[in-house]
């Protein structure tokens, strides 16, 4: 599990298949409303709350995306009111509001344009030529809209080489981002790129 502070009153949590599978999980037991679920957003809030300070008081909305073959991320946003509620009494309430989605899309995010051409040239190698490739807010992201020619698995461990799986949608990127190179882009990264 890996925790990532967004704003005052909102964090972000990916949680590997794994991670769900050690406490007992699967990816489809997140869509039902269980005592487990409950207990893992409990001890997800826990942890942020030792580890970032991430207080929550009230209730608070919980959105979970599933990324294929890579995990789940989870944002949670403290929408509680403070002011309201008897410090004795805070721990004791946290309403949820939780929000699932699922995308079927590749979509990675990758701190450094050197990132996007190491793996351009490992893709290229195994077969992979398409893709697009976005810039914004200082990140560079990668959709890959077509089914990759090696397992799934595979192709998303070299991806996790080096970059993230991506936690804003794609629609936002493409609507504010820039699109670097629209169709094709790791045989085009290959062809005007050299590789370190």
């Amino acid at each position: 599990m890996r925790l990532e502070r967004l704003t005052h009153n909102k964090i972000k949590i990916f949680l590997t298949f794994d991670d769900l599978l050690d406490r007992g999980l699967t990816k489809d037991d997140l869509w039902k409303d269980t005592f487990k679920v409950h207990q893992l957003f409990r001890d997800m809030i826990e942890e942020a709350s030792e580890e970032l300070g991430f207080e929550v008081n009230g209730s608070i909305a919980v959105e979970v995306y599933s990324l294929p073959a890579q995990g789940m991320v989870v944002i949670v946003t403290n929408e509680g009111d403070y002011d309201d509620m008897e410090e004795e009494f805070a721990d004791d309430y946290i309403e949820m509001q939780v929000t699932l989605d699922e995308s079927d899309d590749i979509f990675y995010e990758f701190q450094t344009f050197e990132d996007v051409i190491q793996l351009a040239h490992r893709l290229h190698a195994v077969g992979c030529l398409d893709g697009t490739l976005y810039s914004y807010q200082g990140r560079f992201y990668l959709h890959v809209p077509e089914e990759p020619p090696i397992p799934l698995d595979n192709f998303v461990a070299l991806l996790a080489e080096f970059g993230n799986p991506a936690t804003i949608t794609i629609h936002r990127v493409q609507e504010y981002g820039k699109r670097l190179i629209e169709r094709r882009a790791i045989e085009q990264l290959v062809r005007y790129f050299r590789a370190n």
